[in-house]
């Protein structure tokens, strides 16, 4: 359908179909016109799997089983784009078998605190790496002729008062941290849509936010697909029509009233709802080119719950690993103990609009028995309710007695879908109680103790990290989450998540602490300074920083050079190092390039991370890592100049393994 053709449908519309055409037909699909030639489109959620509500055959609306992918923060601690890539060319093959056109997700919102209910569903701290895991995504769903929705378009931080909440920021915070990765992937990926936020961005609803969707996103980015609400986030429909917000989510009955109400006084225009309609055309357009695409692919399910396995297996994270006690010999054990309810009952996914009803589901007890057999044994220490664990009282010393009873105990622990969930915030980052008193109480009568944390967001470990010998961090792993594990518990796989969020050791110690969340006003007072920037800037101590996550092997950083050392607006530097793995077994090393300004005219970061890659290497393997960068790294936003500014000055090139493992730097000017 080209613009001739759209001119000519435009014409044949009458203003009613016309405004209309500007909300959904119903929850998952956009309006369609017959006599026109202008099908339905259906969009579902996601972004870790699909959610497409279906009917019984007795009429009764459910969701229908889909495979869990890992969530997004699960898939940022790869820090792997090409397994994100996959993931996301996965969850197209779902949405072809289902006959969806429109997966809503990724969500590329930052992680402003680890209160956040919906950080599981979000990849980072930070915006560089956020950007890269959201355009992977985009890339591998729309790669197979299924479009994307990034989304929450923008400063969603918080789900406390969500639908009324007043995110306010200077402009530079706004553009440096909340807006970057969404910029990004707008730019490198292109989505086919753009889901405003519930909430509003100094003082006006983002739905209706000109400046957001018009000016940045559309004149600015270069934004040239359709911007929709969320569901139920339209305030005043004419005024979003006005600040380009083509479509609103689901069906209102008040949309057309409103619109009709609108035009006749003369409040908007044919020109903004001509402007509104033939953008949705394009992207009914686009779904229809796009389809014939949709065939060339065969995947089988068996093939995306491999990638889902894969992708597991490179999220789960290795936070401590006291004398070696992991990976587990199995020719040196005897017993191994599974203690925890959620080793039977886990805890895979957050809860919300992106909860999957999973096709297949392994427990991590079934699968660590399938590697161990009858070494292993089993108590379950707690039950799950509704809201909170419960000690099983009864059988108590039951768990204790099987615990010292054995070579090595595994303590499965975590977060609950009720806690990590839309539409709330959690109140606390540290374990129920119930569970951290069972980690203690075990690794009293065993000190051969590794906790398992399945959970979405960072966990307040200081009460018990000390009196553990390892911990595993599972995140929300998906439905094959349990065989990736057992894969790392027994050596099969070397851990290599990272980090994508800083774990602090208390609540308290987060940068947005006493001013999160903010009702009905919530004020980013801490502006650039979020996650690793403000912990490392203020030299605070964390419980692991960002970008930390353990091998069970150990790589050497050596031979830093740059190409040149100054770099000028618009040029570029080419900077490389070797990496070898000098252990004994393979692993996979996340090489982290962070940027120092050392001598800025307005408060900077002590580090911002620029660029990182993924690397494997066998056991004495050497390789050479490279990166480009441009003048834009090194760049902070002027709120005086509303523009990207270039200072004169020295630099540092920081290179880690982790933002508080520098193992190499370099200096260089601007």
């Amino acid at each position: 359908m080209d613009s001739l053709e759209i001119k000519t449908l435009l014409k044949k519309m009458t203003l009613e179909e016309k405004l209309t055409f500007l909300t959904g037909a119903d929850a998952w699909h956009t309006v369609g016109f017959q006599k026109l030639g202008i099908p339905q489109v259906t969009v579902s959620d996601g972004p870790h799997g699909l959610r497409k509500v279906g009917k019984t055959e007795s009429g009764k609306e459910e969701d229908l089983p889909a495979i869990g992918f890992p969530t997004a923060s699960a898939l940022a601690a790869t820090w792997n784009p090409a397994v994100v890539q996959k993931v996301g060319r996965a969850i197209a093959g779902e949405c072809i078998d289902n006959g969806v056109d429109i997966i809503l997700g990724p969500g590329v919102n930052m992680k402003r605190s680890p209160l956040c209910g919906r950080n599981f569903e979000y990849f980072s701290e930070d915006p560089y790496l956020a950007g890269q895991m959201g355009t992977a995504y985009v890339q591998g769903v729309q790669s197979r002729g299924i479009g994307t929705c990034l989304k929450h378009f923008a400063a969603n931080s918080q789900e406390t008062d969500r639908f009324c909440c007043s995110s306010e920021m200077d402009e530079r915070t706004l553009r440096e941290i909340y807006l970057r990765a969404f910029e990004t992937v707008v730019k490198e990926a292109k989505p086919w849509t753009v889901m405003c936020a519930y909430n509003r961005l100094n003082g006006v609803h983002c739905s209706q936010n000109s400046v957001l969707l018009d000016n940045i996103l559309r004149k600015e980015w270069g934004f040239e697909g359709a911007v929709i609400s969320d569901w139920g986030a339209v305030h005043d429909r004419p005024a979003a029509l006005r600040a380009s917000l083509e479509l609103e989510m689901p069906f209102s009955k008040d949309s057309l009233p409103a619109l009709k109400k609108a035009y006749d006084a003369g409040e908007i225009t044919d020109g903004q709802i001509d402007r509104a309609v033939a953008s949705l055309l394009r992207l009914v357009n686009r779904v229809q080119q796009e389809k014939p695409k949709r065939k060339s692919f065969s995947d089988t399910a068996g093939d995306r719950l491999a990638v889902a396995r894969d992708a597991a297996s490179e999220a789960i994270t290795l936070l401590k690993n006291e004398d070696g006690i992991l990976p587990i010999q199995e020719d040196q054990v005897r017993k191994i103990a599974v203690i925890g309810g959620c080793a039977k009952t886990p805890f895979i996914q957050g809860g919300g609009s992106s909860r999957v009803t999973v096709s297949h589901l392994e427990t991590p007890l079934e699968a660590i028995q399938k590697t161990a057999g009858d070494k292993v044994s089993f108590a379950a220490g707690y039950q799950w309710g509704d809201w909170a664990a419960r000690p099983e009282v009864t059988r108590y010393k039951e768990t204790l007695d099987t615990a010292s009873e054995a070579d090595v105990v595994l303590v499965f622990v975590g977060e609950s879908e009720k806690i990590e969930t839309e539409g709330t915030d959690r109140s606390s980052i540290r374990l129920d109680p119930c569970m951290e008193q069972l980690i203690l109480d075990v690794s009293r009568v065993n000190p051969n103790t590794v906790a398992v944390v399945q959970a979405g967001s960072a966990i307040d470990m200081s009460c018990w990290i000390g009196a553990v010998k390892g911990v595993l961090f599972n995140w929300y792993a998906g439905c094959c989450g349990a065989g990736a594990l057992a894969d790392i518990l027994f050596g099969r796989v070397n851990p290599s998540g990272k980090l994508s969020e800083t774990f602090p050791w208390r609540l308290e110690d987060t940068p947005a602490y006493g001013e999160y969340p903010g009702l009905p006003v919530a004020c980013y007072g801490e502006g650039v300074f979020t996650g690793y920037r403000y912990y490392d800037t203020v030299g605070k101590d964390v419980l692991f920083p960002f970008g930390y996550g353990l091998s069970y092997t150990e790589f050497a950083y050596s031979d830093l050079k740059i190409s040149s050392d100054q770099i000028a607006k618009n040029g570029s530097v080419e900077v490389s190092l070797c990496v070898k793995n000098t252990g004994s077994v393979s692993g996979k090393e996340t090489v982290q390039l962070y940027i120092s300004d050392a001598a800025a005219t307005v408060r900077r970061p002590e580090k911002e991370l620029k660029r990182f890659e993924k690397i494997s290497l066998k056991s004495g393997e050497k390789k050479t890592v490279s990166f480009t960068l441009t003048w834009r790294d090194f760049a902070f936003y002027s709120a005086i100049r509303h523009a990207w500014d270039l200072e004169e000055g020295p630099f540092k090139i920081l290179i880690g393994a982790s933002s508080r493992d520098i193992r190499l730097s370099a200096g260089i000017r601007c």
